[in-house]
This record gives C-alpha cells, sequence and structure tokens, in this order.
C-alpha cells in the first residue's frame, strides 16, 4: 500500500484565511485568521507555524491543495501564488479546489439528509456566484453548477425549504458561511483530486467565473 503523504491545503477565496495539513484520513492541523484584506501578509507566516506544529518539513508535502473560486479576485490571487511558490523546485503537485463545491462537503457532513442547500456569495453590486447542492448521506450531490447569475434571477431559482449559505443574504435566519475552511479543501482534494494530478502547476489560474474590471473615479 502506497504510504500516505501530508497535504498541505490553503483557503482564500473570501475573508477567511485558513491553512491546514492532513496527515492521515483522521489528522488534521489548522490555522485559521477571520478579517479581511490580511493574506498577503498572515498566510505564510500561518503555513510555517502549521508546518511545525504539525513536526512536518514542506519536502514531505505530497500534495498542496488550493481554494480555486469563485471568490475574491485578489484572495485567489494569493492562494494560488503562494501555492505555486511552495511548489516550485520540490515536486509538489498543485490541487485546485472548486470553493463552492469544497463548501458544499463541509456543510453536506452536518446538514440532514435529502436537505436542498444553496451557496450564494456576492459577486459585484448587481451578481452573485451561485450553485444549489443536495445533501445525501453526509456526501454532496451537485443541482445546478456554479455559475455568475444577476441578483434578481435569484428568487426563481431559489425553492421555499432550500437553505441559503453565503455572504447573499435574503432573510435574517440566512447562514453567513461563505467559504470553507482549509481541512475541507485538503479532504476534497484527498477524495476527488485523483483526476488533477497530472496538471502543469504553472498553467493554472484562479477559476474567476467573470473577467476583472478596473473601476476609475
Amino acid at each position: 500500500m502506497e504510504q500516505f503523504k501530508p497535504i498541505l491545503s490553503i483557503e482564500t477565496s473570501d475573508e477567511l484565511c485558513s491553512a491546514a495539513i492532513m496527515l492521515s484520513e483522521e489528522s488534521f492541523a489548522e490555522i485559521n485568521f477571520q478579517k479581511k484584506f490580511v493574506h498577503s501578509e498572515k498566510l505564510m507566516p500561518m503555513i510555517s507555524d502549521l508546518l511545525k506544529i504539525a513536526n512536518t518539513k514542506l519536502e514531505e508535502v505530497g500534495v498542496l491543495a488550493v481554494s480555486i473560486g469563485p471568490g475574491s479576485f485578489t484572495g485567489l490571487r494569493i492562494g494560488l501564488t503562494v501555492a505555486k511558490g511552495l511548489a516550485v523546485g520540490r515536486n509538489i503537485q498543485i490541487i485546485p479546489v472548486p470553493t463552492f463545491d469544497a463548501l458544499a462537503m463541509q456543510l453536506s457532513a452536518v446538514l440532514p439528509n435529502n436537505t436542498n442547500f444553496i451557496i450564494a456569495n456576492n459577486a459585484n453590486i448587481n451578481e452573485i456566484y451561485f450553485a444549489k447542492y443536495k445533501s445525501n448521506n453526509k456526501k454532496y450531490e451537485l443541482i445546478t453548477e456554479t455559475c455568475l447569475i444577476d441578483k434578481s434571477k435569484y428568487a426563481l431559482l431559489h425553492q421555499k425549504d432550500d437553505l441559503l449559505f453565503g455572504n447573499f443574504t435574503i432573510e435574517k435566519n440566512d447562514f453567513k458561511t461563505s467559504s470553507p475552511n482549509a481541512i475541507s479543501i485538503a479532504k476534497w482534494a484527498y477524495i476527488f483530486g485523483k483526476d488533477f494530478v497530472n496538471l502543469d502547476n504553472d498553467l493554472l489560474e484562479p477559476n474567476y467565473l467573470k473577467n476583472f474590471v478596473v473601476h476609475k473615479k
């Protein structure tokens, strides 16, 4: 049996700056920092501290899993840039993890069976990133693939019993969880990442789902 190699994971798609290391199927360490605009400052020190806590050297890491989007342009770019910098020269494969799917996996582990739920995050003043899922025996089923929609279209896609997660909120009782933690990024890569092991790290780009627009004053 092939020896398990640690998975180092990064989540920077929204306000949460999260790093984790998966040492086995049951053993994890994670550091989180919840604050806007700190990813460039905090991420590398967090990873350094994390490796010390886990008593693991970077050279021992087998896979780098990074949240690939959709999400914050700046946050996603920082996460992927750090991952590429850590991987270069060390023969570490980067696994791009769909951000909403990782969050759906995290939520499905605790939601009642057969719960339909939506993840919706603000993309800009008029649009949201949207995906719909169903929990099934602690796993997730995709109903509507992650897409960019006009906010006015949300009501057409939302059913009465759907739970809503994300920073796009309609009701007071909506859930504010808008991004997965890094442990979920690592778990997704461990379960589904085999399809991505031959990707060229240098060619990986964040999944923005839309073009970056510079607003001039």
